[in-house]
């Protein structure tokens, strides 16, 4: 199986970097600051959480969180471009 991209989300100068993984589920690999890179948390390979555990286990960081699940829903679900129009 290959890999997923990785994901750079950018928020109130912290950086999240995190994947899509199967059945379209975000993992997330690491937290750090924008500035200097300096960790703030990252996770095992074997255990990166989803964002719904990111959320429990790092709930000061939810406008970071509420990034990512936007950025997702836009990877998986591009808006309508010039070229599209909407069915009515």
């Amino acid at each position: 199986m290959s890999e997923s991209p990785t994901c750079h989300t950018e928020v109130d100068g912290l950086c999240v970097t995190w994947r899509m993984v199967q059945h379209h589920v975000i993992a997330i690999v690491a937290v750090h600051k924008a500035s200097d890179a300096s960790p703030v948390a990252s996770f095992c390979p074997s255990s990166y959480p989803d964002l719904a555990r990111a959320r429990e286990l790092l709930p000061e960081l939810a406008r970071l969180w509420d990034a990512v699940r936007r950025e997702f829903w836009t990877k998986l679900i591009p808006p309508l471009g010039a070229g599209q129009r909407a069915l009515t």
